[in-house]
């Protein structure tokens, strides 16, 4: 276990030796001020973080991350692994990727932008100026309230998506799917894009237009309400 220190700068790494690694095991217990950023990185582990204040640079390999964000930016990846998030509603940046994992976040802020090569991606009351959320093979999930002049996109090919605002949206809509029917609670219908091919459009204003919401997918149902 190496534990160096350069200034305000704390580095803890686990070397193991170069003829082998296995069978070893380690467990890091970390305690740090509470205002502390962090810059994590594992390799076939999990990464779990509570009541840390700063910003955040997780990174995981085969392993997931579950943390809490507090009025603060984050950057999460990993690769074969899920990612669990729990704001506390301050705005901020969440920058959020999964290689193959499932993404979930509860109570975030600000600007997000989330994606999956194969994973589900879960957003809950969360209140947005700026989303951006794509996936390969998997669904997305939105339940959250957007600003005005607020800009929201969404993209997925082999997976639906469900989208409830919370509270009231003014926005331009312009929705677009190549095979999926659309499901509108705001009232207008779809329109089929051609005489020859099953994709259906719907573009509409709600409330004053100011804001934009955009979607797409191409195999997929797509579900679009207000709670």
């Amino acid at each position: 276990l190496i534990v160096e220190r350069d200034g305000d700068e704390v580095l803890i790494k686990v070397r193991t030796p170069r003829n082998g690694s296995h069978g070893i095991r380690a467990d890091l217990a970390i305690r740090v001020p509470e205002g502390s950023s962090l810059d994590v990185g594992a390799v076939s582990a999990d990464i779990e973080v509570s009541n840390v204040r700063g910003a955040q640079r997780l990174h995981a390999v085969s392993g997931d991350i579950v943390t809490e964000v507090y009025d603060a930016d984050i950057q999460a990846e990993v690769v074969s692994g899920d990612i669990e998030i729990t704001g506390d509603n301050k705005p901020g940046f969440s920058q959020l990727s999964s290689v193959s994992g499932d993404i979930e976040t509860s109570g975030l802020a600000g600007d997000i932008e989330i994606t999956s090569v194969s994973g589900d991606l879960v957003v809950g009351d969360g209140a947005f100026t700026r989303g951006q959320a794509n996936t390969v093979n998997g669904s997305i999930v939105f339940r959250a309230r957007m600003a005005d002049n607020s800009r929201l996109d969404m993209e997925t090919i082999n997976g639906r998506i469900d989208l409830h605002f919370m509270g009231d949206i003014n926005a331009r809509f312009d929705i677009e799917t190549f095979n999926g029917a659309i499901r509108n609670c705001f009232g207008p219908d779809p329109e089929r894009t051609s005489r020859y091919t099953p994709g259906r459009e719907l573009k509409f204003t709600e409330g004053d237009g100011s804001g934009r919401v955009t979607l797409r997918t191409l195999n997929g149902r797509m579900n679009i309400c207000k709670d």
